[in-house]
């Protein structure tokens, strides 16, 4: 149950639970701080204009290359032929 809880979801992406919750903190604090501007934005529409999508798009980015690189060293991993 604890595996599936705290393990499980790491280790499918690559990560420790330790690297998951750092990276997990890192977004959601870069997801707050791009809620806060669009909240300000509505506020005060000259101000914060591109801070939202820009969060968004960067972290969306961030994700993509981090699937990318986890396939990508799947796939070199299946491709190694060992040789006795």
């Amino acid at each position: 149950m604890l595996n599936k809880l705290f393990r499980d979801h790491p280790a499918e992406i690559g990560e420790s639970y330790g690297e998951h919750f750092r990276v997990a903190v890192g977004f959601g604090c870069r997801m707050i701080g791009g809620g806060a501007a669009c909240l300000v934005h509505a506020l005060v529409p000259a101000l914060f204009m591109t801070t939202g999508s820009r969060t968004v798009k960067a972290l969306y980015g961030q994700m993509v290359a981090k699937r990318a690189a986890l396939r990508e060293a799947n796939i070199e991993a299946q491709a190694i032929e060992w040789v006795i």
